[in-house]
């Protein structure tokens, strides 16, 4: 497996947990028009029919993702979508290299699963944080960060793997460090919440 191919697993991993549908339109039309060469288990993504199902939900999630308070009950549910996806791309990946490659399959599933987790959770635990605040406009430009992100994403891995992997690297430990603090803050809301009930 060389170092394209493990950037192309991680990337398209770690941007499917902000943008599924965008990842798989972007990889298909790409794999479609011969912009890049697609490994074999990908190749489906550049089949109109897959084409035009991922186009249709990108757009889908474009507005959904804009809209305060809906944003975060889509990325609830993508919860269950986006990371076995994520998992499925990075093996599909790191798959057609011969004999031997369900290994690294499996090895590139599992890793890729857990980037697409982080990148995900950190997503949704931000897009909570910032629908507390009643003014759309954070929220809007956080929405348009992250379409931009994933698709700046996926162009280093294709074109500077070195560059995408380190920034990966840094990537890791800041949402390790973000994770638990989002959460915290999130469940100290909702505590919150909760006692404003009646006594």
């Amino acid at each position: 497996m060389d170092l394209q191919n493990i950037a192309l697993a991680a990337g398209l991993a770690w941007a499917s947990g902000l943008r599924l549908y965008v990842v798989l339109f972007l990889v298909g039309i790409a794999g479609y028009f011969g912009w890049i060469l697609l490994p074999t288990h990908l190749e489906v993504l550049a089949h109109p029919l897959v084409l035009g199902t991922s186009g249709t939900l990108a757009v889908a999630e474009f507005f959904a993702d804009k809209i305060p308070g809906f944003d975060s009950l889509w990325d609830a549910v993508h919860t269950f979508i986006r990371i076995p996806a994520g998992a499925l791309l990075a093996a599909g990946a790191a798959g057609g290299l011969g004999e031997g490659s369900l290994p690294l399959m499996i090895a590139a599933g599992l890793i890729g699963g857990t980037i697409t987790a982080g990148s995900h959770f950190a997503k949704a635990g931000t897009r909570v944080a910032i629908n507390h605040s009643p003014e759309p406009f954070s929220n809007w430009a956080a929405s348009l960060f992250e379409d931009f992100a994933a698709a700046g994403i996926l162009w280093l891995a294709i074109a500077a793997p070195v560059i995408l992997l380190t920034a990966l690297l840094f990537a890791i430990p800041i949402a390790l460090w973000l994770l638990p603090t989002l959460w915290r803050w999130i469940a100290s809301i909702f505590r919150r919440i909760g006692q404003w009930g009646p006594a």
